[in-house]
């Protein structure tokens, strides 16, 4: 469910910044910063996805972890 939930919260922001495109906003000192806060709200969204989906094995591969090393074994003479 959080999952659909941040797609949802990603791309509605998104969207917004193509009505405000398409509209000429963008010109503006408000439509410029409107514009980088949507950007930002939307990354912030979509990293949120892409950690859940990490989490869940389905982007990118989890790192094993290594063994650790044997010490070298001590010569008896």
């Amino acid at each position: 469910m959080m999952l659909a939930l941040s797609v949802v919260l990603g791309i509605v922001p998104l969207a917004a910044v193509v009505w405000t495109l398409m509209n000429g906003m963008i010109t503006t000192v408000d439509g410029l910063f409107t514009t980088l806060i949507l950007l930002t709200v939307s990354g912030a969204f979509m990293l949120n996805v892409y950690w859940e989906l990490r989490d869940r094995g389905v982007v990118g591969k989890k790192k094993a972890v290594a063994a650790p090393a044997k010490p070298p074994a001590a010569k008896a003479s």
